[in-house]
């Protein structure tokens, strides 16, 4: 069975090659992630850091454990199961999910893609590796230092208020937010100035993996849906897209794979479909 890879989040990019490519933050330190699509493996190498350390977390969804939903759902679930197994690198760093959820927010996933590249090259930590340069997030403290003006010249000036308080009580409770469950951390984040539901349901299933927690009313996962499945009359409307979605994958399990593979199915769609997303 072949195996495919979600690129959902904005750090993952196209080598030279073609490969797909991230750099992330594992217990202080860097590791670039290389995705082979014709082997279907991901490699992992330390760039800063002991190279015999424990690597980040990848995570295997197989098709298996997506709903057996009612008839109205198979030509949607007779795609997504093409896609094989899933495979998902976890992202080791809560700050950097948090921060990557607050620049998504109430813009289109191709203007997201270009503020989150635009705000890590300016004020993150730079790094030369085997798949060319990245950055990794800019610690708490640097987005802190930022002036309104600094925001507003990559184009984060609406993010601002949202990104000061959540690099505040980062440093004040980041560590304890670190080892809650999914649904702990949710309402721990949306106690945060400017973070509402679908910012925090974004971020707490980046960081965890679980995307049972996923704001599955997400413009995104509506049209990867439509796009996968287009003879589908699917709910056009967020609250009863949800609802249909859980009523398709009743069990937790269910709900995750069924989100997860949908994501999948579009992560690499190159027109910027997917958004606005909502706080």
């Amino acid at each position: 069975m072949s195996t495919k890879i979600i690129t959902e989040h904005p750090a993952w990019r196209t080598t030279a090659v073609g490969e797909r490519a991230r750099l992330v933050e594992h217990e202080g330190a860097a590791w670039l992630a290389v995705w082979n699509h014709r082997s279907e493996h991901l490699a992992l190498w330390p760039v800063t850091g002991d190279p015999a350390a424990e690597q980040p977390l990848v995570d295997y969804t197989s098709p298996i454990e997506l709903p057996v939903a009612p008839e109205q759902a198979m030509p949607l679930l007779d795609e997504l199961v093409r896609l094989g197994t899933v495979a998902r690198l976890n992202n080791p760093s809560l700050w950097d999910a948090i921060l990557t959820a607050i620049l998504r927010q109430v813009v289109a996933a191709k203007q997201a893609l270009r503020k989150h590249r635009s705000f890590y090259s300016a004020y993150g930590r730079s790094f030369t590796t085997a798949a060319g340069e990245f950055a990794l997030a800019p610690t708490p403290e640097a987005v802190l230092a930022l002036s309104d003006d600094e925001f507003a010249v990559v184009g984060s000036k609406f993010n601002r208020h949202a990104l000061r308080a959540a690099a505040e009580a980062y440093l004040d409770r980041g560590e304890q937010w670190a080892t809650l469950d999914a649904e702990s951390l949710i309402k721990e984040l949306v106690e945060v100035h400017r973070i509402g539901p679908w910012t925090a349901r974004a971020a707490a299933a980046d960081f965890t993996g679980d995307f049972s927690i996923y704001p599955h009313g997400d413009l995104a996962v509506r049209t990867w849906a439509r796009k996968a499945a287009p003879g589908l009359d699917l709910p056009a409307h967020e609250p009863e897209f949800e609802a249909l979605w859980r009523r398709w994958a009743p069990a937790r399990t269910q709900l995750h794979a069924l989100t997860l593979f949908t994501l999948t199915w579009g992560s690499n769609d190159l027109n910027g479909h997917g958004g606005p997303n909502r706080l």
